[in-house]
């Protein structure tokens, strides 16, 4: 089975929205890490816990560029300031309620109950 064989990502409403709905910053970049790691994966299959494994530690290193990104006088000015011990907790708060969050209904997994 592969990769793409196991997703649970982008439902098809998720990549083609309608003119009328509304997409925040945070769906965007919902949705380009989720087919960017999906990507990966069909381009280079790993096992699940060694893809989650490389995800975290890119998170990991994300975070540490944006704290640069932040620090010192010629830092970004957007008025947050990094704090590793307060923000790992925040981060695995979200991870942990990503992972209790039930999950939401995919149109490609759904058995046809009938003909239309």
């Amino acid at each position: 089975m592969s990769a793409r064989d196991n997703r649970a990502d982008v439902s098809p409403t998720q990549a083609a929205p309608s003119c009328a709905e509304v997409r925040s910053p945070e769906d965007h970049l919902d949705e380009a890490l989720r087919r960017a790691f999906w990507q990966s994966l069909n381009r280079a299959p790993l096992p699940a816990m060694s893809a989650l494994e490389v995800a975290a530690r890119v998170v990991g290193a994300l975070y540490r560029q944006v704290a640069e990104a932040h620090e010192g006088a010629n830092g970004c000015r957007c008025g947050w300031e990094p704090d590793p011990d307060c923000d790992l907790i925040v981060l695995e708060a979200n991870l942990a309620a990503a992972l209790m969050q039930p999950p939401q209904p995919d149109l490609a997994r759904m058995v046809a109950l009938g003909r239309a």
